[in-house]
């Protein structure tokens, strides 16, 4: 069944339809700035979910996160054991690890070198994400390593590397990553148990994981009015808010992107206009024999509008589709995952494009469909 036959019962629609065919090419290319605007608002908005979407995955691990050191006014070179204490009863039921850290050099089996940050820590559970192996919650003996360094000087699970004269077996691989957080390393890092680095008398750091962003944010404000005053800072104190940052500064780009995009749109609304009353103009004497015979001017006001509707309808369907291939391989691009543009975060800049055609060029139509719908039937037919 064709569009002309499922409009039979709309005059003004049916007419508005076979109006829009006279000249197709003028028709087609008004629509392909509809196209345009709608793919280019639909895409940049979706862009931004993609990007949010990657910072959040990278930036949510340590969101919730706590780290203390020892402050620029503290009396030792670290944490110590009674402010461990004292940090784990003002942290209530967040995660409190304290970390010990050093340097080593390992010596591979076919004499290749590498320069490694050391950690010792109990529960490397908390802190660290493996490729291979297990991080246990009570590390006592093995040892984790970075993956890429691994496979470098060839290490697999259960081989053997040194410190400070004793050896441990390899238990995991450290994701490339590294750890969420705690001092540097991921790519050149050996985690052993705390008891390897027994001879620091000093913890280097002690990181709180709370259960959400605001609780960690809750748990550093508590630490920190604690230890710390406006005139001397005992521990430094630091959460990473720059995940909220990061977020706040994502959704003004969105804003940003979607002001761009909606520019095309804009322009397309003009190119519309200029087509209504192109062809209100090419159609005078006709709407003035309409008028003659009867026709009243809310159906010119109708035929008109719908005219323009129909072609926001079109232009928005084709935009929208084009805007959902552009979107997935956005997605792939960024995240990995194409089928994240299906996500309703991200779809829903389908449906405002769409919705933004239709009424753009709705509003596009009101002054000819008003102008066609005014003009004098006598004054009409003289052209």
């Amino acid at each position: 069944m064709s569009v002309s036959e499922l409009l039979w019962r709309f005059p003004s629609a049916q007419m508005a339809w076979r109006n829009l065919g006279r000249n197709r090419l003028r028709t087609a290319l008004a629509a392909l700035g509809i196209v345009i605007g709608v793919v280019a608002i639909c895409s940049l908005g979706m862009a931004t979910v993609a990007l949010q979407q990657q910072a959040t995955s990278q930036l949510g691990s340590i969101a919730d996160e706590v780290t203390v050191t020892s402050g620029q006014d503290s009396d030792t070179d670290g944490v110590t054991d009674d402010q461990v204490e004292t940090i784990r009863n003002l942290a209530g039921d967040a995660e409190v690890v304290p970390q010990k850290t050093n340097s080593t050099e390992i010596t591979a089996r076919n004499g290749e070198e590498a320069r490694m940050s050391v950690t010792g820590v109990t529960n490397a559970a908390a802190l660290y994400n493996l490729t291979s192996g297990n991080a246990p919650d009570r590390l006592v003996t093995g040892a984790l390593i970075s993956n890429d360094t691994a496979a470098r000087l060839g290490l697999e699970v259960g081989d053997p590397v040194e410190y400070d004269g004793q050896l441990y077996r390899v238990r995991g691989f450290i994701e490339e990553d590294g750890p969420s957080f705690g001092p540097p390393g991921g790519g050149g890092e050996l985690v052993l148990p705390e008891s390897a680095l027994s001879d620091q008398d000093h913890y280097d750091s002690v990181t709180v994981i709370a259960e959400d962003g605001d609780a960690a944010t809750e748990v550093g404000n508590t630490l920190d009015d604690y230890f710390n005053t406006d005139d001397e800072e005992e521990l430094g104190i630091n959460t990473f808010g720059g995940a909220d940052q990061v977020g706040g500064f994502l959704d003004t780009l969105s804003l940003a992107l979607l002001a761009i995009g909606g520019i095309s749109l804009v322009v397309a609304s003009v190119a519309i206009l200029n087509v209504m009353l192109m062809s209100t103009v090419e159609r005078r004497g006709e709407i003035g024999v309409l008028r003659a015979v009867g026709v009243r001017r809310g159906e010119v006001l109708r035929m008109i509008l719908t005219e323009a509707a129909l072609m926001g309808t079109l232009g928005g369907l084709v935009g929208a589709l084009g805007s959902l291939a552009v979107g997935m391989v956005v997605f792939q691009v960024i995240t990995g995952d194409p089928l994240g543009a299906l996500g309703w975060s991200s779809a829903q800049y389908l449906a405002y494009g769409f919705a933004f055609a239709v009424v753009a060029s709705v509003l596009s139509g009101v002054y000819p469909a008003w102008k066609a719908a005014n003009d004098r039937p006598v004054e009409a037919l003289r052209g």
